[in-house]
């Protein structure tokens, strides 16, 4: 697991998914169990295909395209008087980028935004548009740092399983509470 680790720390960790796991991390395992290309992540490009060249001693090769293309850093905006609220944008988003509630306009914090895209397609309406981070005339627009990025995604795994955990405690008991009587 130690070589796994040091993959995932070159990784830009922006759990777009684009390289075909579900995160960073098990693109990682799969790259150190030899079960995956060192060329299949688009937001780390050429650079990070070196860094995972000289870590695994494999070669350096192009990116893959069906994984998409390598492109300046990128963040999500949303088209706040097209937004309709609703908060389908939220759950896929994997580091918590995206605030707002049901039925109120949502808006991008644009220094926690990987780019990953994942909000894009489950808008109803077309409102979130990917756009080049250097285009963004904000002064938060710098780019998150992995480290930044690989925590927000723990934090915010751990969240969904705790939530998943105390609902599944609390139907049990309701379960357990309607046999009882």
């Amino acid at each position: 697991m130690q070589l796994a680790d040091a993959i995932d720390r070159l990784l830009p960790q922006t759990q777009c998914t684009r390289c075909g796991y579900d995160a960073c991390a098990p693109y990682a395992a799969a790259i150190a169990a030899n079960e995956a290309d060192i060329n299949r992540c688009p937001p780390g490009g050429s650079a990070t295909i070196v860094a995972l060249a000289a870590l695994t001693g494999r070669a350096i090769v192009p990116l893959d395209p069906a994984c998409g293309v390598e492109a300046p850093p990128t963040v999500a905006r949303i088209d706040e008087a097209r937004c309709i609220g609703c908060a389908k944008c939220l759950p896929p988003c994997p580091v918590d980028a995206i605030i707002g509630a049901p039925r109120h306009m949502h808006t991008v914090l644009t220094e926690l935004c990987t780019g990953c895209e994942l909000c894009v397609a489950p808008c109803p309406v077309d409102c979130i548009a990917i756009v080049p981070r250097a285009s963004v005339a904000d002064s938060r627009s710098t780019e998150p740092t992995t480290a930044a990025n690989r925590e927000r995604f723990i934090q915010r795994s751990l969240r969904i399983e705790r939530r998943a955990a105390e609902r599944a405690q609390l139907l049990a008991a309701k379960k357990r509470a309607a046999h009882s009587t």
